[in-house]
């Protein structure tokens, strides 16, 4: 986990030869892929990520929450499965890819729910929220692109109020053989052809690869949570360790 640690401070970009900071760089690469980041995710996941979320949902609507903020929302699912399973006022999902926040408000146009969910263009390291604004919050399979990892959780530590939940979906490197080998074949050999064969960026695919293998999880993520101010933080790794869920409050 020290490794993972130490790696982070490279940064992890998705196109290395780029003169573009990373959130651009990222901004960019989410808009190409769009149109197929959702059959493509259950592919390489194997639908696990279906799985994963539901558990997030569950977490998220036992603690029957007002206002709930899904940041990297990507296509929309997370926040869409929060306006379908609780009785939430406000559900907004926050992006930087015009491409993913076009097909999130596709999805949700003719909905029944569509006044209670809103989709929004913003960066999760200047949020467009006042203090105290949600009583959720959840991150799903984005904070690793965060261009700074601790201004991120700080701005979302600002708006999440007190009491409130916040959770992360993540990916995470199993450390247990053989499962830990498995993972590295997978990601490092399968995923990237998977996404060069079916996406337009030839690119994406291993940046998301890279970037997950290095980025901080399990207690090293912890202790940044507790470090920003979180309290009641929590990790729950999922599926041999590939995905972990985190919790905390304010």
């Amino acid at each position: 986990m020290e490794a993972a640690a130490n790696l982070m401070k490279d940064k992890v970009t998705p196109y290395k030869h780029s003169e573009l900071a990373k959130k651009k760089q990222v901004e960019q690469m989410f808009d190409t892929i769009s149109g197929n980041y959702d059959g493509l995710n259950r592919v390489i996941s194997l639908g696990a990520d279906v799985k994963w979320r539901k558990k997030v949902v569950r977490m998220v609507v036992d603690s029957s929450p007002g206002s709930i903020l899904d940041i990297a929302t990507g296509t929309g699912d997370l926040a869409i499965a929060f306006a379908q399973n609780s009785n939430a006022d406000k559900v907004i999902g926050l992006d930087l890819s015009d491409g993913m926040l076009s097909v999130a408000r596709k999805k949700t146009e003719n909905s029944s729910f569509k006044d209670r969910v809103s989709f929004v263009k913003g960066d999760s390291e200047a949020l467009p929220f006042d203090d105290n604004s949600f009583d959720a919050i959840t991150v799903s399979f984005g904070i690793r692109n965060f261009e700074n990892l601790e201004k991120g959780l700080s701005e979302i530590y600002r708006v999440l109020r007190p009491g409130g939940i916040f959770v992360i979906l993540e990916t995470s490197v199993p450390v247990r053989f053989p499962w830990r080998q498995g993972y590295y074949i997978y990601t490092r050999g399968i995923m990237p052809v998977i996404g060069k064969v079916f996406s337009k960026d030839k690119v994406a695919y291993s940046y998301l690869s890279e970037s997950a293998s290095v980025f901080p999880y399990g207690e090293a993520l912890n202790n940044i949570l507790r470090k920003i101010g979180f309290i009641e933080v929590e990790n729950k790794p999922q599926t041999f360790g590939v995905a972990t869920i985190y919790s905390a409050t304010k």
